[in-house]
């Protein structure tokens, strides 16, 4: 006796529909890896970070020495998946771009400053965001009391990479971002975030 189907032709279709949603997303990733390009978009998570250093370990696994593009839109989110993808990138040998496409806040500055000094892009109506990380505590006041101690240490380390990144001083950067720092792409080509601004693909 044959098994009769109970799901609607609908139900079918959604499916197929997300099923080649998938496959038409593993193809684009595939030609974004043969393209040595890795996209950072949306928030700084735990799944970002396994996405983007898997995809750098890859790309200096089939060639050491050839060039990777980072793109960067992101608003920032985990400050140690930030500093994860940061460290990757200056683990790895391959020499690294990085480009800003939108928005570039918070940990996504880490990312984007793992890029090689001189070769640290943005499109003109990027923006880009520096504030000190921070988190909640909860707990014993012994345990608040130690997070907090940690989330100081966190802001200052956050201070320090930027500015040893942008050629400045962990003080100033600490103070300018001490609240939210807002910066166009020209005000970030001053502040030294920023190597270029650019218009076009051939300027990369």
């Amino acid at each position: 006796m044959s098994k009769i189907d109970s799901t609607r032709p609908d139900e079918h279709l959604a499916e197929d529909e997300e099923k080649a949603k998938d496959k038409g997303s593993d193809n684009l990733g595939q030609k974004l890896l043969e393209a040595r390009t890795v996209l950072v978009n949306g928030p700084v998570n735990d799944k970002m970070y396994e996405s983007v250093t898997s995809r750098l370990y890859y790309l200096e696994y089939k060639d050491p020495k050839a060039e990777i593009l980072v793109v960067v839109n992101s608003p920032g989110g985990s400050a140690d998946g930030g500093f994860g993808i940061y460290n990757t990138m200056k683990f790895i040998s391959c020499p690294i771009k990085t480009l800003c496409a939108g928005i570039c806040a918070s940990a996504g500055v880490l990312i984007y400053l793992g890029g090689d000094k001189g070769k640290r892009f943005t499109l003109p109506h990027s923006r880009f965001l520096l504030h000190q990380p921070s988190t909640q505590a909860f707990g014993q006041a012994s345990d608040m009391e130690i997070t907090a101690n940690e989330i100081l240490r966190t802001r200052k380390k956050y201070a320090e990479i930027v500015a040893e990144e942008i050629g400045s001083n962990a003080d100033k950067v600490m103070a300018d971002s001490n609240r939210d720092f807002w910066l166009t792409a020209d005000e970030a080509l001053k502040y030294k975030l920023v190597d270029k601004v650019i218009t076009e693909r051939k300027e990369l």
